[in-house]
């Protein structure tokens, strides 16, 4: 899950259980905690959720007595609100019962982190700790992104991946919002100009904006399990290896960017 995803789940999860009281708890996989499985159990269950929201790639569970439930999907999850008298889900790795018969479950695709801590010690969270804002955020400012970029001199791709730099974007929208500023990933910050810089901004709030309003990605499932509706016909060079560049009509191409592969149109975005 990335930005858009979180930020639905979070939105969904804070209208869902916001009030109710942790009754029971299930954790099929305890690595996934920070704690050992007795002492979380202990902890938990018992507590008021309070709110809920989205930061980054993280789900924040606020709870009472200034404690927080961090979650983060790692390769994805499915997140599903149970409702009262409803069967659960046929498999699930976490699942959390409320005090009105109401929960939630969780099936981890391959991995994901499940942590609670006191809210004292978010500063000292290894994983969200010097986390960066997200495109999404009202402080997102274009100076603010002209600031983030001084002095910086590895790769854009490599730059916006980076939580700490920009939070919530990962390997899916950053293919198109490349594309949408025109900007070749392999291009390094230092080469960037000031126009582009613009664009790159304008782009990052434009592509998950549109996410966020059509519901996600269409192979992700939100806290109700429907799919959301930004899928291949939304993407404009994203996973589309020889298919037409939407704007010059040459074939889109797949190239190793590190560890990841970019999808890019090789006209549009010069290197």
């Amino acid at each position: 899950m990335e930005l858009p995803e979180i930020s639905i789940l979070a939105s969904q999860m804070m209208k869902e259980l916001s009030g109710k009281r942790i009754s029971e708890v299930e954790v099929m996989n305890p690595k996934c905690l920070n704690m050992a499985l007795e002492q979380f159990y202990t902890s938990l269950v018992g507590r008021t959720i309070e709110s809920v929201r989205a930061r980054g790639k993280w789900v924040f569970i606020n709870l009472d007595d200034h404690y927080v439930l961090l979650f983060n999907s790692g390769m994805g999850a499915d997140v599903t609100y149970v409702e009262r008298g409803s069967p659960l889900t046929e498999k699930y790795h976490i699942r959390l019962g409320l005090d009105d018969g109401t929960g939630f479950t969780v099936r981890v695709w391959w991995f994901c982190y499940l942590h609670l801590l006191e809210a004292v010690g978010l500063g000292e969270h290894k994983l969200t700790t010097g986390m960066g804002l997200t495109p999404l955020d009202v402080d997102f400012t274009l100076d603010h992104f002209r600031q983030l970029l001084t002095g910086k001199r590895g790769k854009v791709k490599s730059f916006l991946l980076n939580q700490r730099n920009v939070a919530g974007i990962g390997n899916v929208y950053i293919q198109d919002i490349l594309f949408e500023a025109r900007i070749n990933p392999m291009r390094t910050v230092p080469s960037l100009t000031d126009a582009e810089v613009e664009a790159l901004h304008r782009s990052m709030r434009a592509v998950l904006s549109e996410s966020i309003r059509m519901g996600g990605l269409a192979y992700e499932k939100d806290f109700y399990g429907n799919k959301g509706g930004y899928g291949k016909e939304q993407f404009k060079v994203a996973y589309k290896p020889g298919e037409p560049c939407p704007i010059c009509k040459k074939p889109v191409q797949k190239i190793r960017t590190g560890s990841t592969s970019s999808f890019i149109c090789p006209s549009c975005q010069p290197l």
